[in-house]
């Protein structure tokens, strides 16, 4: 039996309302994306994997007959539900529109503007041109609130930088080195870095899976091995990244067992991490730094910019990797219409429940 997400053979499923016309305008977009979830292949795999019974669609600017940014939106069904940037609440990453420029963003700012529902995109950066453009275009026509969202954390190599482990102090680096001879005390080690072709593509998935499973994300249950869905997605998006020589997949090895896990793109001349796992029962010597520490150095030596951890700004990632993040704002939109006034007076009592201060005392 495979893993959970792995389908007997690769058959069709709900897909991405996207004709061949406005697929190729997407892909030739793309040379302007700062994001991998800005990607045909993201959201084409999302569709498949993670929508169920959404409503899917495509926001969209032209200029004459050209598409000129792009936005996939989403929502459930339902008098109430608003309409969300596809991507952030399914698998929590950073999203943003694909647009050539802030004029093009202003476009299809105008498009959202025009929207009869709400609107929520959840983890923008805040340097994206459309949150100002929706700023300006939302006038006369319902509210905006932006506020801070999570950050995403982010390692960026100085110029000429080869040998990463030189950013970190003495004791950090005499860390690294202990950890590595308690490695080589249990065998022999061996660090990969994989571009899978799509030939090789899912045995080395289901074993970077495998090491996340015998991990505590896998006793917590939020491993990939018990989450059917998002394993499906992850292998979905992946492969199509494979296919067009962008998945990454590093393993580290101890006498031949896989022991720790990386699964990531290669986009525009950065790494971005979308899972990392380890096995704990090799927890002494710290396998999950070791991997991060080679896969540093592996993406430095091959003139990369940088490494984009994605998910939020945590403890361990500050202590040890970086305090850089890149800042993200939540946007949300209120038309001014019934659904948008009646959806902005319900989040406003909501907002002053949590508030009150008898609010969970005995009574």
């Amino acid at each position: 039996m495979g893993l959970p997400g792995r389908p007997a053979a690769r058959k069709a499923a709900p897909e991405l309302p996207c004709d061949e016309r406005l697929g190729r305008e997407w892909r030739r977009l793309e040379e302007h994306a700062t994001l991998p979830s800005q990607t045909l292949a993201f959201h084409t795999a999302l569709a498949r994997t993670m929508m169920g019974s959404r409503i899917v669609e495509i926001a969209t600017a032209r200029e004459m007959e050209d598409v000129v940014a792009i936005l996939p939106l989403c929502r459930r069904r339902g008098w109430w539900r608003r309409w969300h940037a596809a991507g952030a609440r399914q698998v929590y990453e950073p999203v943003d529109a694909l647009c050539r420029s802030a004029q093009d963003a202003a476009l299809l700012a105008r498009v959202l503007a025009r929207l009869s529902r709400p609107l929520r995109l959840d983890r923008v950066p805040a340097e994206s041109p459309l949150v100002a453009a929706l700023v300006a275009a939302m006038k006369g026509r319902g509210l905006i609130v932006t506020r801070p969202a999570q950050p995403s954390p982010t390692i960026t190599f100085a110029p000429g930088e080869t040998d990463p482990e030189q950013r970190f102090n003495a004791g950090r680096r005499s860390d690294f080195r202990r950890a590595r001879r308690r490695a080589e005390a249990l065998g022999d080690v061996l660090f990969e870095m994989h571009a899978p072709p799509p030939e090789t593509f899912d045995d080395l998935f289901e074993q970077a899976v495998a090491v996340e499973q015998r991990g505590w994300k896998g006793e917590a249950g939020t491993a990939l091995g018990t989450d059917a869905a998002k394993a499906s997605f992850f292998r979905d998006f992946l492969f199509r990244a494979s296919q067009e020589g962008h998945c990454r997949i590093a393993l580290m090895r101890i006498g031949g067992s896989a022991v720790a896990m990386q699964l990531g793109v290669e986009f525009q001349r950065r790494y971005w991490l979308f899972k990392i796992g380890f096995d704990q029962n090799f927890a002494r010597c710290s396998p999950g730094n070791l991997l991060m520490l080679h896969a540093m150095a592996d993406t430095a030596a091959r003139g990369l910019l940088g490494v984009e951890l994605l998910g939020e700004v945590e403890s361990w990632i500050i202590e040890t990797w970086t305090q850089d993040a890149i800042d993200c704002l939540r946007v949300q939109t209120y038309p001014f219409n019934l659904r948008g006034l009646a959806t902005f007076l319900a989040e406003c009592a909501i907002w002053a429940w949590h508030r009150l201060p008898f609010r969970g005392t005995a009574g």
